[in-house]
């Protein structure tokens, strides 16, 4: 199928409605999740030794609001992955829609697992270690806002981070990286690892250690995936090539 192509004005009309349709689905789900948002935050807080307080009637609506915003934004990750797609899709051939397409549901297995290790893994690690100190020092007291703003800045960014190896192959695919710069940048990419572990995390080694290794990991199999599909698109255009070289004879 011919790649399609569409004047500035129609790309600015998609644009538009792919972001109204995101936005849609956001509200949607923010609504379906504040529903049940007393159930989250059951949940969220089942294992917590320490009682929340609230300092004002106006913080139980901001926490609520708060939840509700991160579970609707975690179930638009798909919707938003597909609005993108069908908004690049006029560029891309036959073949490439349906490759970049199968990225879709890996996005949204990759931001799960991400905030997964974020939750069950950076968090009560980070907590442990943050409660230690104040240990016969301090009456500990949590208020609600602080303590999930807390939660949410340890598991979040995890999610969006655990889909950089995703994200890399579809940049890759469509041309606009490739493994080459990639591969240079590691010394800046590395440094930007440890800067941001350090940044948020506990000022000790094996809390930065916890949060490094596993953004190192995800940065090297990212190159590794983008390797394979630079191969695999210059070999499909040598063969494109080669075979209208013999149309031509």
């Amino acid at each position: 199928m011919p790649i399609q192509k569409m004047h500035l004005t129609e790309h600015l009309d998609e644009l538009r409605k792919r972001i109204i349709y995101t936005l849609i689905a956001l509200i949607i789900f923010f609504i379906g999740s504040f529903i049940y948002v007393k159930d989250i935050y059951a949940w969220l807080i089942r294992d917590l030794n320490h009682k929340l307080a609230v300092l004002g009637p106006s913080e139980i609506i901001w926490v609520y609001f708060m939840l509700s915003g991160v579970v609707a934004i975690a179930l638009t990750i798909p919707i938003a992955a597909y609005q993108i797609w069908r908004f690049v899709k006029p560029a891309l051939s036959e073949k490439e829609r349906k490759t970049t397409i199968s990225y879709i549901p890996g996005l949204f297995i990759l931001f799960i697992a991400g905030l997964s290790f974020g939750y069950f893994v950076v968090y009560p690690t980070v907590l442990k270690f943050l409660l230690s100190l104040s240990e016969g020092q301090f009456e500990t007291l949590f208020t609600s806002e602080k303590y999930f703003k807390f939660m949410i800045n340890m598991t979040l960014p995890f999610g969006f981070l655990f889909e950089i190896p995703l994200v890399v192959m579809f940049l890759t695919s469509i041309g606009i990286i490739n493994p080459m710069i990639l591969s240079k940048a590691r010394k800046i990419a590395y440094f930007l690892i440890v800067l941001t572990s350090v940044l948020i995390t506990p000022p000790d080694f094996i809390s930065d250690i916890l949060v490094t290794v596993p953004l190192v990991i995800l940065y090297e199999i990212s190159i590794n995936l983008s390797k394979i599909i630079y191969r695999k698109k210059q070999k499909e255009q040598a063969d494109n090539e080669i075979k209208m070289e013999q149309v031509s004879y």
